[in-house]
């Protein structure tokens, strides 16, 4: 009986050595972006091992009986990050931000606002995003929900990091609400009455294990805004949970306030003073600006029923935002990638997070400095810089390959990404 027993032993070691070789591959880059150098590599494998990476090297160490995948006539990135989502909300170009809502609560199910979202979620690992930081409107924590689904396998999708309801004075950002139907509102936002009440959100929010807060610093187009004491009281609770505070600001004023409380990010931040951009220097406030392109405000427009001569809005839209980013470089801001696309224009919710890359080029970044804030500075402010939005021994195995010159032709290669990878599970392989 000891020997049958021992002879099974062998043989489930056996097997178990054999599936972890089987996971075992090595991926070849013809060049490598090394996210935290800021630098292009030539000629490197990267040996993966299950979900992780295990090490970096040069051709001369795949060993001879190796699993290989041949990237080398591509550029291998680390999977893209977009650090401002809204994968639970949609609406069309047509449509008022504030009756949507409405309807979308009082109309909408749960389930079915989580299966929308579990959908447009996928889109983003199509195009060579595998981590969101996704903010709010989504009703009660149900982008932790989703987050926990695609991390147990349930669905597939990128890895979520989940703020919960939206921190916010009174109304939030829904306008025009009888007083008798504020209730609706609690089912969207987390409402702030006061500094205790402040700490007792954070506590919430905690307890449903959510990875960051989002406050909005200013509620337009309500005129109520947090004060700088809740936002404070928020911010410091924050840290004794080691959790960001991130926050939306329209007005320079809000943004303003939101860094004297301390938080640790700018959402938006449209209407930025230079004075404001240095204090975020200073204070190391790292800013989210969600850009759009030429191309996505003038489908926008036509879908939202503009006159071909009522666009001069764009073009000043477009020069404000261009002017904001310039800035903000100048004075030493650190850029993280987001998009905040949740406008239905036309395609999946992947390809609309992409245009970010496409704003930003338009902006006057350069291309590897947009790809390190979607990357490597994204994973910083994260706190998960040696685990995403890296390529080195001990990350995630999260990687995508493009077709293209990045550094000569960035928009078109962005586009077109020919394999992803999350965690050492394949999602897209359509190299030759």
């Amino acid at each position: 009986m000891n020997k049958l027993f021992s002879l099974l032993f062998l043989i489930l070691c056996s097997q178990s050595s054999l599936f972890a070789q089987q996971n075992d591959v090595y991926i070849k880059a013809g060049l490598l972006y090394d996210s935290e150098q800021n630098a292009l590599l030539k000629d490197k494998v990267i040996y993966v091992k299950g979900n992780k990476i295990v090490s970096i090297g040069a051709f001369n160490t795949i060993p001879d009986d190796a699993e290989i995948i041949d990237l080398t006539e591509y550029t291998i990135l680390p999977g893209l990050i977009d650090a401002h989502t809204h994968v639970l909300f949609s609406q069309d170009a047509t449509e008022d931000f504030s009756e949507h809502s409405i309807h979308s609560l009082t109309m909408e199910s749960d389930a079915l606002r989580t299966l929308r979202g579990s959908k447009r979620a996928k889109s983003y690992l199509d195009v060579g995003i595998t981590s969101v930081k996704d903010l709010g409107n989504s009703g009660l924590f149900l982008d932790v929900a989703l987050r926990d689904a695609i991390n147990e396998g349930t669905i597939d999708g990128p890895r979520i990091f989940a703020s919960g309801p939206i921190m916010a004075a009174t109304g939030g950002q829904v306008y025009g609400v009888s007083p008798k139907h504020q209730n609706l509102i609690d089912l969207e936002y987390r409402i702030i009455n006061g500094v205790e009440d402040a700490k007792i959100a954070v506590r919430e929010h905690v307890n449903q294990k959510v990875d960051v807060i989002k406050i909005c610093a200013d509620n337009i187009p309500n005129n109520t805004h947090l004060s700088i004491a809740e936002m404070k009281a928020i911010v410091e609770t924050a840290k004794t949970y080691s959790l960001s505070v991130v926050a939306h600001s329209i007005t320079n004023q809000s943004a303003w306030n939101a860094i004297q409380a301390g938080v640790d990010g700018i959402e938006h931040g449209f209407n930025l003073a230079d004075s404001t951009l240095t204090l975020m220097a200073k204070k190391k406030v790292f800013l989210v600006p969600t850009e759009n392109s030429r191309t996505y405000m003038n489908t926008y427009s036509k879908l939202a029923g503009y006159d071909d001569d009522d666009l001069g809005w764009v073009d000043n839209y477009l020069d404000r935002m261009k002017s904001r980013l310039s800035r903000a470089i100048q004075k030493g801001v650190t850029i993280v990638a987001g998009s905040d696309n949740y406008t239905d224009i036309g395609g999946t919710r992947g390809e609309s997070s992409r245009d970010m890359f496409r704003a930003y080029f338009e902006a006057g970044m350069k291309p590897l400095d947009i790809l390190q804030s979607a990357t490597y500075i994204s994973a910083l402010n994260l706190n998960k810089q040696n685990e995403i939005g890296v390529l080195k021994s001990g990350a995630k195995a999260d990687l995508i390959a493009v077709k293209g010159h990045i550094s000569t032709d960035f928009i078109n290669t962005i586009g077109h990404v020919v394999f992803v990878m999350k965690e050492g599970k394949v999602y897209v392989s359509q190299h030759n």
